[in-house]
């Protein structure tokens, strides 16, 4: 795992049990196609607005925490660069709902094996995040889960270009956060984003982040 180039870390970490305690009473969304929008989304033009919150595709991600001695990291992804869409950019282990699965859940744990190759029986579901409507058309149900820091994974290279880890207490520290603006669907607007080791984090990935703090600020 590489080593913290960001700022110096002013934030606490949370430990496992305080994960599992804290987002123990979320529960899998009723309605995956029921979005509730980011800070970042929530400060748009209302016309930007409206077209990312229709005609979504219920999708699902895994939040992958990493556990090892003392540390937790997160897992992440850098998507291949000749996707179709969000082509090299980094993102959670996860995709669109297909017939075959039973729920949004079932959804992210089979993208998770398909991607980077962590069994279902490897991850500890700790909890939910609201759902999010995303720029390219899909609801995101992010599933928070702890994988064990000896369970093998491999990244399928027609997906993925490679796999990658950050500490947890870097992306949860408030400081590390930074702020620009971005051209999305040809407007200019606000968003959030993470730097870390040469990887920029943003997009819904960041939003999700950012949600996941405010889950767990009562354990910070």
């Amino acid at each position: 795992m590489q080593r913290n180039t960001g700022r110096k870390q002013q934030g606490r970490c949370p430990s496992a049990l305080q994960i599992l305690d804290c987002l123990t009473a979320t529960t899998l969304p009723g309605n995956p196609l029921q979005t509730t929008l980011p800070e970042e989304i929530g400060l748009w033009p209302e016309e930007l607005r409206l077209r990312v919150t229709q005609n979504l595709t219920a999708a699902g991600v895994l939040i992958p925490i990493i556990e090892r001695a003392n540390t937790l990291s997160v897992l992440f992804t850098r998507r291949a660069a000749h996707l179709r869409y969000h082509a090299g950019q980094v993102s959670f282990p996860g995709g669109r709902m297909e017939p075959g699965d039973a729920d949004v859940l079932a959804t992210a744990l089979r993208e998770t094996r398909e991607e980077v190759g962590i069994d279902a029986r490897n991850v500890r579901i700790a909890g939910f995040l609201p759902s999010l409507p995303t720029v390219s058309g899909y609801a995101v149900t992010p599933v928070v889960g702890l994988v064990s820091g000896d369970t093998p994974h491999i990244a399928d290279p027609a997906e993925v270009e490679r796999i990658f880890e950050v500490p947890l207490d870097f992306l949860l520290d408030p400081a590390n956060r930074q702020r620009c603006s971005r051209e999305v669907l040809g407007v200019l607007v606000p968003v959030s984003e993470f730097r870390y080791a040469g990887e920029r984090i943003w997009g819904a990935t960041a939003s999700i982040l950012f949600r996941l703090r405010t889950a767990l600020e009562q354990s910070l």
